[in-house]
C-alpha cells in the first residue's frame, strides 16, 4: 500500500512524514524544501506478530517477525496553479498520481512564527486549492481520452456509450466536483479504473493540531478542526485529528517511552497507529497472518478476498495449485496457547476455495504444482 502525503506549503507536511518515518525528510520554513517526493517504508504495528513469535519461540531458535508494510510518499508542497505548471505543480501531479490513497494534510493551527503560503488560516480554503488542482488535471486528462474516443467512434460505433460517459463526467469534473464523488454504473465504473484519475483516489484528511490543542482540549474544541471533519462527512472521507510536532517528539523515544508519553496525554495510540487504522479502513484492508519455527509473517489483502487468491499473496504457484487452508483465528489460537492445543480443541478448520479470509486469520495453504 503506497500513501502520498499532500498539503499545501507549510502545514506541517514534512514533519509529520519524518515523524512517521524517521526517514529524514527536509524540513524547514519556506515552500518546495521537498523538491523530490520522499518514501519511506513503514511496519504495520500489529501486536499479534509478537504473540506468534513467541509461541513458536523455542530455546534460542526465535522465528524472525516480518510485519506488513505502508510505503509513505511525500510529495512537493502545491500552490494555485499546479495544474499548469506553477510551483513544481507537473511533478506533484506526477507523483500523486501513483500513490492508492490521498493523506491530506490541512493545517489547523495558528502560529505567527510559521508563515502560510496564502497569509492566513483556512483549511476549507487550503482544501478546495488542491482539490482545484487535481479536478483540472483530471479534465485535461478526460479531455484527451474524448479526442481519442471520439476519434476511434468512426470505426467502432460500440464506443458511443464510452464517450457518452466521458462528456457526462467532463461536465462533473468542470463544476468543480471531484471524480469519486459521481454515481456510476458497473459499467461506467470499469471505464473510469481505466482513465486513473487523481480524483478518484480516496482522502484521509490529517487536521494537523497545535501541541496546545491537541494535548489539552478535545480535537473539536479547535474550530479549524471542525470544518474539516464537517466537510470529511460529507465527502464520505476519513479525518483524523493529529499533532505532527507531537509525532516528531515521541519519534525517537523507546517503545516503553512512548506508552508513557501518550498515556499521559489521554492516549492509547500514537498518530502513525492511527492514520495506518484509518487507512486500512478507508481502503478495505485486512491482514491474515502465517506462523511457524521458520517466520511469522503478516500479509495484507482486501477484505472478501477467498482463500486461493489470499494464497496467491505468497507465491502465485500457492494460487495456481491451491487444494485447502488450514486456518485458526487468532483470538482462539491465542486463548489455547498452541496449535496442538487447538487441534484438539477442533479449532483448527479446513477451509475451500470459496472461503472469504478474515483478520486475524491464521493460516497454512496447501496446494500442489
Amino acid at each position: 500500500m503506497k500513501l502520498g502525503i499532500v498539503g499545501l506549503p507549510n502545514v506541517g507536511k514534512s514533519t509529520l512524514f519524518n515523524a512517521i518515518t524517521n526517514a529524514g525528510a527536509q524540513s524547514a520554513n519556506f515552500p518546495f524544501c521537498t523538491i523530490e517526493p520522499n518514501v519511506g517504508v513503514v511496519a504495520v504495528p500489529d501486536k499479534r506478530l509478537d504473540v506468534l513469535r513467541d509461541m513458536y519461540t523455542e530455546g534460542t531458535k526465535v522465528p524472525p517477525v516480518v510485519p506488513a508494510i505502508i510505503e509513505f510518499v511525500d510529495i512537493a508542497g502545491l500552490v494555485k496553479g499546479a495544474s499548469k505548471g506553477e510551483g513544481l505543480g507537473n511533478k506533484f501531479l506526477a507523483n500523486i498520481r501513483e500513490v492508492d490513497a490521498i493523506v491530506h494534510v490541512v493545517r489547523c493551527f495558528e502560529n505567527d512564527n510559521i508563515i502560510h503560503v496564502e497569509g492566513s488560516i483556512d483549511p476549507l480554503r487550503d482544501i478546495e486549492t488542491i482539490d482545484l488542482e487535481l479536478i483540472f488535471s483530471d479534465m485535461e486528462m478526460v479531455e484527451r481520452r474524448i479526442a481519442k474516443t471520439s476519434k476511434d467512434l468512426k470505426g467502432n460505433k460500440a464506443l458511443q456509450v464510452e464517450l457518452d460517459f466521458l462528456k457526462r463526467l467532463y461536465d462533473h469534473l468542470e463544476s468543480g466536483k471531484s471524480a469519486r464523488s459521481m454515481t456510476v454504473s458497473k459499467d461506467e465504473q470499469e471505464i473510469l479504473d481505466t482513465i486513473f484519475l487523481l480524483t478518484t483516489k480516496p482522502i484521509i484528511y490529517a487536521a494537523n493540531l497545535s501541541e496546545e490543542d491537541f494535548a489539552g482540549k478535545e480535537p473539536e474544541d479547535n474550530p479549524h478542526f471542525l470544518k474539516v471533519k464537517e466537510l470529511a462527512a460529507k465527502e464520505g472521507a476519513e479525518v483524523l485529528p493529529i499533532c505532527a510536532q507531537m509525532e516528531a517528539d515521541i519519534a525517537d523515544m523507546s517503545d516503553e517511552e512512548k506508552e508513557m508519553f501518550l498515556s499521559d496525554l489521554g492516549l492509547t495510540s500514537s498518530g502513525l497507529d492511527r492514520l495506518i487504522q484509518k487507512s486500512y479502513s478507508l481502503l478495505g484492508l485486512i491482514s491474515y497472518l502465517t506462523a511457524g519455527e521458520k517466520e511469522v509473517r503478516a500479509w495484507t489483502i482486501k477484505r472478501e478476498t477467498k482463500a486461493p487468491q489470499a494464497a496467491g499473496k505468497i507465491h502465485s504457484d500457492f494460487e495456481r495449485g491451491f487444494i485447502r487452508a488450514q486456518i485458526i483465528a487468532f483470538d482462539d489460537l491465542n486463548e489455547c496457547g498452541s496449535l496442538a492445543a487447538a487441534r484438539t480443541k477442533g479449532l483448527v478448520r479446513t477451509e475451500g476455495k470459496e472461503y472469504i479470509m478474515q483478520d486475524g486469520d491464521v493460516v497454512e495453504f496447501l496446494f500442489n504444482v
